[in-house]
């Protein structure tokens, strides 16, 4: 089996520069998803259930797209075509969801077409994500996976960084931060139509610059004979019998990882609108209490919560330098998570928006070792026949317990919550820091070996 010859800094800087625009786009989506449908009229113990399909999106489309990429061969490459059509839809949808209440539809309507484009939207990203992770797989020698996936974190939180920043700049230099009711600020649509554009320029760079092996010397890069393609007739269901302990030890963290962001990013804007913009209380359409979407101090509560999940991506881009200090891969995740969890545990105590930044530095911390140890761990342990599908697999330890946080989020709230008080989400953040330490604690039973 020939080695797969090391890459210079830039060649493997090129193989994830088009993450940078992906993740504005998930930024994007991530930051502002409750914010917009809690605009159009949304229950906040209704919250979590919108932030079901995209997790369902990406375990159904990230497998198949690995499954199928791992057959196609063109002279564009094997995963690029996915990303750069997988980027075009992203582009499509990213000018259509923010624009949910401004076409004149009832509430009813706006909800619907908002959850079919969040729906888009979220396969598109996928698409257009999972190649990045793939080609680090296919290209880098097991010597630089490390780097690979640390340039890839990098480009992840540089990317988050801007996206997140997005809604508060366009605020700051003017444009309207408010609309009606039911329609979302302008500050959020420019963003996300910026986003757009910055996206498919990444991707196009990304395209240009990047040769893929072609199949014969990436099968003797990877020891593969002509019987393996026998193997190609092998299903999922078959690959997940045969797949490496790495992969199922390294998917029980995630799972506690994963349902801790969900909840982050679900119930942050209400957190910071009630705890540190006292945002005033109005009745819902149901009769509850719950926070006046219509208000200025939400509407400016969300746009600090971009800058905090901002800061918390400054926080991902310095632990993330910090981590290869580290002797002991898993000693590094252990650390990494417990951050995280006194971050989000610390927000039910702090009612000042700029002690927040203390919180999501550490909050970052976690996001960095998520970003790039499990990816590391897990195509250490693979071969390169059916890497694309594993690891398009392997997405279902992320979407599984999004989906599952997702569907009991708003029970759990319901749980917390007294008559004619508005729903402590901060509670819920509390949970999420209480699930980043449990994931921590299982780091220790994660197998490395092949």
């Amino acid at each position: 089996m020939k080695k797969i010859p090391d890459l210079s800094f830039w060649k493997l800087w090129n193989i994830s520069f088009g993450f940078f625009g992906v993740q504005i786009a998930y930024a994007l989506q991530s930051a502002n998803i409750s914010r917009i449908f809690s605009t159009l009229g949304a229950d906040p113990h209704d919250l979590s259930y919108f932030w079901i399909l995209p997790p369902l999106a990406g375990i159904i489309v990230q497998p198949i797209i690995g499954a199928l990429s791992d057959r196609t061969w063109t002279r564009f490459g094997r995963r690029i075509p996915y990303l750069f059509i997988g980027a075009l839809a992203a582009v499509a949808v990213m000018c259509l969801l923010p624009n949910a209440g401004s076409f004149g539809m009832t509430v009813g309507a706006a909800m619907i077409f908002g959850l079919i484009s969040l729906m888009f939207l979220d396969t598109s990203i996928n698409m257009a994500m999972q190649p990045f992770k793939m080609m680090v797989g296919d290209m880098v020698n097991e010597k630089q996976k490390g780097l690979a996936y640390s340039i890839q974190s990098f480009l992840c939180n540089a990317g988050s960084l801007a996206g997140y920043l997005f809604p508060f700049i366009f605020a700051a230099i003017g444009i309207s931060n408010i609309a009606p009711k039911g329609v979302v600020p302008d500050s959020v649509i420019y963003s996300f139509y910026i986003g757009a554009i910055i996206l498919i320029l990444c991707v196009i760079y990304t395209s240009v610059k990047v040769k893929e092996y072609p199949p014969e010397l990436y099968a003797e890069y990877h020891g593969i004979n002509k019987e393996d393609k026998k193997e190609e007739k092998t299903n999922m269901l078959q690959l997940l019998v045969k797949a490496p302990k790495a992969f199922w030890t390294v998917g029980l963290v995630q799972f506690f990882c994963w349902a801790a962001f969900m909840f982050m990013w679900t119930y942050t804007n209400g957190t910071v609108a009630a705890n540190v913009f006292d945002a005033p209380s109005t009745l819902s359409a149901s009769g509850t209490t719950v926070i006046d979407t219509a208000s200025v101090q939400y509407q400016n509560a969300g746009d600090w919560v971009g800058i905090l999940f901002a800061v918390q991506a400054v926080g991902s881009m310095i632990w993330a330098a910090i981590i290869p200090q580290f002797k002991n891969l898993k000693m590094a995740y252990v650390v990494s998570l417990l951050l995280g969890g006194v971050g989000f545990i610390s927000t039910l105590f702090i009612h000042d928006q700029y002690a927040l930044f203390a919180s999501f530095l550490l909050i970052g911390c976690a996001w960095a070792a998520m970003l790039a140890l499990p990816f590391t761990l897990l195509t250490n342990a693979l071969t390169g026949s059916h890497m694309g599908t594993y690891l398009g697999l392997f997405n279902g330890t992320i979407c599984i317990p999004q989906i599952v946080a997702a569907s009991l989020g708003g029970l759990i709230l319901k749980m917390f919550t007294t008559e004619g008080s508005i729903p402590p989400e901060v509670n819920m953040l509390v949970l999420a820091g209480i699930f980043l330490i449990v994931g921590a604690c299982c780091v220790g039973i994660i197998k490395e070996k092949k």
